[in-house]
């Protein structure tokens, strides 16, 4: 293996892998840490975050979400982030399993929660480097912008089905 970056969230390495038919190859795989998003559901209405997102220079719709800090728990990590995104704390976070973001070249897994029982916390600090607007919806409006495209983002699509069927 070889590394080629080295950041605060993420490495690049090129590696030499072995595929099920024994031959061999080089691959970039980039190793991003995992993450925990969750799906805040009240009632018939869930929260959304739209978000200012540098890498696509654009504003999209997430269901809230951060990265892994190290040794975190997953299910802590999604009611961090439910915190400081939503300024939200839950009773219960119930687990719907995880998700491979991108396979072909990353071994990235968000762990998917439905946050439930609901309450303003006291604690609401968003980091100074994120655009984030709250926003709440019907889960019939959420899952209607899942299918005609108003909404972007995999794993938020993924948290939806997984959640609203």
């Amino acid at each position: 293996m070889t590394e080629i970056y080295r950041g605060r969230r993420l490495s690049v390495n090129l590696e030499r892998i072995t595929l099920p038919d024994g031959s061999e190859r080089e691959r970039v795989v980039v190793r991003p840490g995992n993450a925990a998003v969750m799906l805040p559901l009240e009632g018939e209405h869930c929260y959304l975050i739209r978000q200012y997102r540098f890498a696509i220079d654009g504003w999209i719709y997430e269901a809230p979400a951060g990265t892994l800090e190290e040794g975190e728990d997953p299910v802590e990590t999604a009611r961090r982030e439910l915190v400081e995104e939503c300024g939200l704390a839950a009773e219960e976070m119930i687990p719907h399993g995880f998700i491979y973001t991108t396979p072909g070249f990353s071994d990235e897994r968000i762990y998917l929660y439905e946050a439930r029982g609901l309450s303003p916390s006291s604690e609401f600090t968003p980091d100074d480097d994120e655009q984030i607007e709250v926003v709440r919806l019907p889960v019939a409006d959420l899952m209607a912008m899942c299918r005609d495209g108003r909404i972007t983002d995999a794993k938020t699509i993924a948290i939806a089905y997984r959640c609203c069927r």
